[in-house]
Order: structure tokens, then sequence, then C-alpha cells
């Protein structure tokens, strides 16, 4: 997992409440066995008509959003099923920060696990990063996590909140496999002497 510091970009607004996991990912795609590859179907239903072109009123379809690294959401994001592809596919579409007022609980943690930073803000801070995003074409956010703030360029910024440990995980990309690995010289010295401790039984 890359170490997540400080991002700026352009944000996608999603100014819908309730998006749940079926919507980011549709269950007809889970039949993939890679965490790679999700971004494609990624809100596959609202990207794209029944012949399969892109629908043109669908917000991400825009060009300006092309790119983009933030979305910005209203209450409830990623709500239904548990699937981890949720995540996957958001961060394979591009998106390493999602900003909402609130979340469903396993997809947020989901979220960490894989390199995604969910954002919480109260309802009138995320009202005012959508009608910045409306006002002004290109609208950027920097991110920076190392800070806990976000900002743009005309001296706009609010503070967040994340968990220290979670924190901890983004900014040295740790997974939990990375995490694991960390203890990497005692596991092997475990298994080194793992004989000769049974013998002591």
């Amino acid at each position: 997992m890359e170490p997540f510091k400080k991002i700026t970009s352009i944000v996608s607004p999603l100014d819908r409440v309730n998006v749940d996991t079926d919507a980011i990912i549709p269950k007809q795609f889970l039949k993939r066995i890679e965490r790679t590859g999700f971004g494609q179907f990624l809100f596959f239903e609202w990207r794209f008509d029944e012949q399969g072109n892109d629908n043109p009123d669908f917000e991400l379809n825009k060009p300006q959003y092309k790119g983009s690294n933030i979305l910005v959401a209203r209450d409830n994001f990623g709500c239904g099923s548990s699937r981890e592809h949720a995540p996957w596919a958001l961060m394979d579409y591009g998106f390493k920060v999602v900003i909402a007022p609130s979340f469903a609980d396993i997809f947020f943690n989901n979220c960490f696990k894989n390199g995604i930073l969910p954002i919480k803000l109260s309802e009138e801070v995320v009202d005012q990063i959508f009608k910045n995003t409306g006002a002004k074409e290109g609208y950027e956010l920097t991110v920076d996590l190392e800070n806990n703030t976000i900002s743009d360029s005309d001296g706009w910024s609010v503070p967040f909140e994340v968990d220290a440990y979670r924190r901890h995980c983004l900014l040295n990309g740790l997974d939990d496999i990375g995490i694991t690995m960390m203890k990497e010289d005692a596991i092997a010295n475990y298994e080194a002497n793992y004989a000769s401790y049974l013998k002591t039984y």
C-alpha cells in the first residue's frame, strides 16, 4: 500500500445520499479474483446507458472531473453489503479520498485497509464544498493528512479528525499484511525454533 501524506486534486461531486456498495460496484462484477480492474465498473449503472455508452448526465462523466482523486458525497456513503470490492473499485478508478457527512461502518473500515482516506465532515462543511465545486470549474482541494487539514487555493480551510492508529497506517503505507511483516524477524525466529519449543512439553 502506498503511503498517503498530502494530495491536491480536482473534486468530483456526487450529490446523492445512501450510495450503497451495489451502486459503487454492481454484484455481477464481483467474480474477478484480483484486486485490480474494478475501476472500469465503478458506478456502472449510473456511468453507462443500456448500449454501454457514457451517460452524459452522470456527474463523473463530465470532462472537468476526469482524473479526480477526491470524491465528495452525502450521508451514509457505502451502505449496503460489506463487499471490500467497493473501495477496490474507487481506488482503481483513481479516488484516494472520499468526503461525506457519514459512512457505513464496514465500508469506512475497508477504506483504511485499502489505502483510501474517508473523511467525515459536518453537513454544513460538505454543503460548502458542493457549492464551491459548482461555482468554480476545476475546483481543487488539498488534503493534508500530516496536518489533518483540508484547504483550497482561495484560503478556505477546515480541520478533520482521523483515528491515530489509522492515520499512522496510511502515512506509512501499512495494510494488515504490512503490519504483520513488521514482525518478520520475530516470526522467523519463532518458526526457526518451533521444533525445540515442542520438545519442552
